[in-house]
């Protein structure tokens, strides 16, 4: 009878976990539309504000990012008071409340005001990176990688939403011709609390077969200083931020040659689909080959896309790179995260969260940040040069994983 009562209380939490993740996979699409939003156009708007120094063009690509690393350790700690539902729901009117604030900025032409209110729906993005985490909470340990993917596959939605918005808006607030892709995304903000008040996450997590019925949390270092979670965090800071340092360039490098600022957007939403669009299937090819394998293919065709870039400036060479450098960035990051999860307790997970997108998300900005500088002094090919060995090195610390956990990266 027990036996019984055991197997349907895991059927509902599988299904709980599958109506989670479609839910926040809708929300990644919505409110998730800040990103390819603030990332096509913060540096164009940032060089349309400046008047001088365009070496400084892409702080405001860079204040979104400090915006998430600085609401990493805050998102986790309000979720964990609050619960998650209202904890996202939160987060989408920060990025509701700084899209507004970034229209009206745009207008006035004042630059430092709209770098803050990149920084303020950065923060807001800080709740939408944890959504991926969130599909995880009480879904079976065999579901949590396609969980993350389902939910990364929403982002495919937001490559399309994003940049068309930005586009069809351009004329509306002329001169300040991004204000409208703005203003789209504080209704976008507030759509998205509507999406959010469906999720039903479990405040206590199932406990999963042949688990201890409760587990104490272990210290931060502790967790940390594991060999697994080390590699998973390598490899997804690395793959992040060398796609956010080439890809943040990438719009300032297509007016630099003379194409029109459109084939930057474009070539945004080419990438930001190739990021989230194999989504669908990364979970799947996880479950079938392994995370090391994956997180492997990601790591190489991150390589392939700095090639595209360096053997030329053409309009296909521009979108098949910026393809490539979004797979590259699916397959690495997706792959991590799910390595990630598999390396703290259900009581660690919201430190544990909050601490590795924080040491994520300032990388990150970082990166953005170097980008304009290192375009300006050096150059796009430089650019590229630069990205290759970084992505080396994650490259060899996967290696070193599989060969600690015993799994082939090669077939055979």
């Amino acid at each position: 009878m027990s036996a019984a009562a055991g197997g349907l209380a895991q059927a509902r939490g599988a299904a709980t976990a599958r109506r989670n993740a479609f839910v926040l996979a809708t929300a990644q699409a919505v409110v998730g539309s800040a990103a390819p939003v603030a990332i096509s156009t913060g540096g164009l708007a940032g060089t349309w504000l400046l008047m001088d120094d365009k070496s400084w063009a892409t702080l405001p690509v860079t204040g979104f990012n400090v915006g998430v690393a600085l609401g990493a350790l805050p998102a986790a700690a309000l979720m964990r008071a609050i619960g998650r539902r209202l904890g996202f729901s939160a987060g989408a009117l920060f990025v509701s409340v700084g899209g507004l604030c970034a229209g009206l900025s745009l207008i006035a032409q004042s630059f430092w005001p709209f770098v803050l209110s990149l920084i303020l729906v950065g923060c807001g993005n800080a709740f939408t990176q944890q959504y991926r985490f969130a599909a995880t909470d009480g879904a079976p340990r065999d579901y949590q990688a396609r969980a993350i993917a389902i939910v990364l596959a929403g982002g495919m939605f937001s490559a399309v939403i994003g940049p068309q918005m930005v586009n069809f808006t351009t004329e509306v607030f002329r001169p300040a011709e991004f204000a409208g892709g703005f203003f789209g995304l504080s209704i976008l903000g507030l759509l998205g609390v509507v999406v959010l008040s469906r999720l039903r996450i479990p405040e206590v997590p199932a406990v999963q077969a042949g688990a201890a019925p409760a587990e104490s949390a272990r210290p931060l270092a502790a967790i940390v200083a594991q060999p697994r979670f080390l590699t998973a965090l390598v490899c997804g800071v690395g793959s992040f931020a060398m796609m956010s340092f080439v890809m943040t360039g990438a719009p300032l490098a297509i007016v630099a040659c003379g194409l029109p600022k459109e084939v930057g957007f474009f070539g945004i939403q080419w990438h930001v689909m190739a990021m989230f669009g194999p989504s669908f299937f990364t979970g799947r090819l996880i479950a079938r080959y392994g995370k090391e394998r994956v997180i492997a293919a990601g790591l190489v065709a991150l390589l392939l896309s700095f090639a595209v870039f360096l053997s030329g400036e053409a309009v296909w060479q521009f979108w098949l790179g910026l393809v490539l450098l979004g797979l590259g960035w699916n397959f690495g990051f997706i792959g991590a995260t799910a390595m990630v999860a598999e390396t703290y307790r259900p009581s660690e997970k919201n430190k544990t969260q909050g601490f590795h997108d924080l040491v994520l998300f300032t990388t990150v900005a970082l990166s953005s940040f170097m980008s304009g500088r290192v375009f300006v002094a050096s150059g796009w090919e430089t650019m590229n040069l630069v990205a290759v060995p970084i992505v080396l090195v994650c490259l060899a610390a996967v290696v070193l994983e599989a060969r600690r956990a015993g799994a082939r990266l090669l077939p055979g």
